[in-house]
């Protein structure tokens, strides 16, 4: 039997499940308030993970297989924790044209990963987004959300090293 609106569980004790609780109770518990309620988790967490999901699939009566396809649909969401520090690299239109390819092929030479991947030891985490909004900037990264203007290999490769165990 489904739990009654808002009587699931959530994963662990943190104080953090109270804030994904309050945006579930502000939208009365509603199915329609899947995709707010797993932003605030990612939002409180940094990622979601199957307990997150189970959790908030029933407490908003939506099937785990819901939750999960909401999840790994949006670009936003991540089912892995994020690295110690995250590259975030514009590949929007202005971007695109001004090397934002280039820069991207970079962090993946110099980090050996993928976007989309953590470095093996957890330092730094890769993404790419569609626009970040700053294109009378470009080409920009996002260093632990700090823009990177006009940026170019060499000082990309810089900011990377300064994220680097010594």
């Amino acid at each position: 039997m489904p739990p009654t609106l808002g009587k699931a569980s959530p994963p662990s004790e943190d104080k953090r499940w109270k804030i994904v609780a309050a945006t579930m109770r502000r939208h009365g518990f509603s199915r329609n308030a899947l995709i707010e309620t797993l932003h605030t988790v990612q939002q409180s967490f940094g990622f979601l993970d199957r307990p997150s999901l189970e959790y908030v699939a029933q407490s908003l009566r939506v099937p785990l297989s819901k939750a999960f396809g909401v999840a790994t649909f949006y670009h936003f969401f991540s089912l892995k924790p994020p690295g110690d520090h995250t590259c975030v690299i514009c590949l929007g239109t202005a971007c695109y044209i001004k090397g934002a390819p280039q820069l991207l092929a970079e962090v993946e030479q110099s980090l050996g990963i993928k976007q989309g991947e953590t470095t093996a030891d957890g330092h730094v985490s890769v993404l790419t987004a569609r626009c970040v909004g700053s294109c009378s900037l470009a080409p920009v990264a996002l260093f632990d959300s700090e823009v990177a203007p006009r940026l170019n290999a060499v000082e990309m490769r810089g900011r990377l090293a300064r994220w680097m165990p010594s």
